[in-house]
């Protein structure tokens, strides 16, 4: 599945099922075929983003310092800054524009 992130502000954001749903976890929305970021929630998703994008630098640098230690990180090779920046613009265009956020519509 493709998670399809759309907003009449912006241009649509399109992820991997995996890293929709990463996204959604991270913004506490449950993954779902279809769903809805509304104008009222976009604030605290993307200070949730933010947040996320913090500890997981904070990890990535504590195993680079430390290459014997074993640190869990989610994901792959690819930073989730990389990641979520895309989702994270399109987030902030809706707010400003007042748009809420819809995927699987």
């Amino acid at each position: 599945m493709i998670y399809k992130f759309k907003s009449q502000a912006a241009a649509d954001v399109i992820m991997l099922q995996s890293n929709g749903e990463q996204m959604l976890s991270i913004v506490g929305k449950e993954p779902a075929p279809q769903g809805i970021i509304t104008v009222e929630q976009i604030p605290a998703a993307i200070a949730a983003l933010e947040a996320a994008i913090v500890v997981h630098e904070a990890v990535e640098a504590k195993r680079r310092e430390n290459p014997g230690l074993m640190v869990e990180a989610e994901g792959d090779s690819v930073m989730l800054r990389q990641r979520a920046e895309p989702f994270i613009d399109l987030l902030r265009t809706s707010a400003q524009a007042g748009k809420d956020v819809v995927w699987g519509v």
